[in-house]
């Protein structure tokens, strides 16, 4: 099954899209898990506050990510692992948000990368009770993993999509998307600024 991609995840320090504090990647070759990785990340200035709620959550505190690599430090690992790849997120929207937002909030270009997400392909091929990405990791053959740990959370994405994949018979992203009734969409990056200078 010559199906790439990377699978995302990202974890926030509060309720600001660009509060990244920890990211998780996954690389997937012809439908088998290559590699994968994941490191914390120090969230750009006056997005760094860290949320009782959001650390109930991951665990992650402000003492953590004191050491971290900061979102521009860390971009270039996150896009030296990506590659050209689609990016494959459990709910994409808010991951891609996250990079765009931290991005804008540190003067970074963020690269326009292609995406689909695995909740709505979860949506189309499975019937389940709940789409969360426990319930739908465990349909997919992936179960009892430690959820909101990015790393983890990602592997779980990328085996929800390999799986979904085999099951609507989708030898790569796009015939898995048409097959599931999805997009694979790109993040929309605002037009850079009219600098032209008028002569008087």
């Amino acid at each position: 099954m010559p199906l790439d991609f990377t699978a995302i995840d990202f974890e926030t320090a509060n309720s600001s899209n660009a509060s990244a504090c920890a990211v998780g990647l996954v690389r997937v070759r012809d439908g088998e898990i290559v590699a994968k990785t994941g490191w914390l990340i120090r969230p750009p200035a006056g997005h760094d506050r860290f949320f009782e709620l959001n650390t109930r959550i991951h665990g992650i505190r402000a003492e953590d990510v004191v050491g971290a690599m900061s979102w521009s430090e860390q971009l270039v690992e996150l896009a030296a692992f990506a590659g050209d790849d689609v990016l494959v997120a459990h709910n994409a929207g808010f991951d891609m948000a996250v990079l765009k937002r931290a991005c804008e909030a540190t003067g970074d270009d963020c690269p326009p990368y292609r995406y689909a997400c695995s909740l709505q392909v979860a949506r189309s091929v499975y019937q389940l009770e709940s789409y969360r990405l426990p319930f739908v990791a465990a349909e997919a053959g992936f179960p009892d993993f430690p959820h909101h740990n990015a790393t983890a959370d990602a592997l779980a994405c990328a085996h929800v999509m390999v799986d979904a994949a085999r099951r609507v018979g989708a030898d790569d992203i796009e015939s898995l998307a048409a097959g599931a009734s999805v997009r694979v969409s790109q993040i929309r990056l605002a037009p850079a600024p009219d600098t032209t200078v008028f002569a008087a």
